[in-house]
């Protein structure tokens, strides 16, 4: 590893972050569907859907940040794209500076716009009347989750980026990542569901992370779903970051 890694790395954040704040619209346009989506499920289906909570929005919550996070990750995919495109990722390398600090610099901005985003999404969320009785460590691990989850999906976007032919092609893998919590335990319980949709439902990475937010933050035992959702995180991360530092090897060769 270059012993300058993590101040060319810093750099890369900070060249990212300043296209995040100077368009404020990438984390308003992040926080739009989920939060309509949130006001429609709970104030138009809400009474429809039974569940085991009092409160919809408590039941619904985890679900919806996942989806949130889903759809922020595409604009990773989409920056690294045009920096493709516009010979950027060229130049860099023309540079004394660390290769991978090019990427992680995307990643770490993916994980603070999401977050910041998650943050936005909580707030609506307490005004539409969430509350949780969890404390502050059930909280950090509901927070460490979602980073992981981020981590996860934002390096698969990296490889959407890298290999992209266009911008259309480079950011519309999302869509299957958004879809994929409709088919989950996230709006509904499982048990509601024909047999091989609750199959295919009880056994996908939405499922086992959704119960554990949920769990955390409504107090209660997470069980073996806790490890079941780490388990996918990490594995998805470690697989994702595999191919996309291949691929962007092989661009750098």
């Amino acid at each position: 590893m270059n012993k300058y890694f993590f101040s060319d790395m810093n750099v890369m954040l900070g060249r990212s972050m300043r296209h995040i704040f100077r368009s404020m619209d990438t984390i308003i346009t992040v926080c739009i569907t989920p939060i309509a989506m949130m006001l429609l499920f709970v104030y138009v289906f809400g009474g429809a859907i039974q569940t085991d909570t009092d409160n919809y929005v408590n039941y619904l919550l985890p679900g919806i940040l996942l989806i949130a996070i889903a759809s922020g990750i595409s604009y990773t995919a989409y920056r690294l794209f045009m920096d493709k495109q516009r010979g950027i990722i060229e130049r860099f390398h023309s540079m004394p500076i660390a290769r991978s600090a090019v990427l992680w610099g995307h990643v770490l901005t993916s994980v603070v716009s999401n977050v910041i985003s998650l943050i936005v999404i909580i707030v609506v969320a307490l005004i539409m009347g969430f509350r949780s009785s969890a404390g502050i460590l059930p909280w950090l691990a509901v927070t460490g989750i979602l980073v992981l989850f981020t981590l996860a999906l934002t390096w698969v976007a990296a490889i959407a980026g890298l290999s992209g032919k266009s911008v259309e092609g480079a950011s519309a893998f999302s869509y299957p990542l958004i879809f994929l919590p409709f088919i989950s335990s996230a709006f509904v319980p499982t048990d509601s569901m024909p047999k091989v949709v609750r199959a295919f439902a009880e056994n996908q990475p939405v499922t086992s992370i959704v119960e554990t937010i949920r769990a955390l933050l409504s107090n209660q035992p997470v069980g073996n779903d806790i490890w079941i959702a780490l388990a996918w995180c990490i594995g998805i991360m470690l697989v994702a970051y595999f191919f996309a530092m291949r691929v962007y090897n092989q661009r750098a060769a």
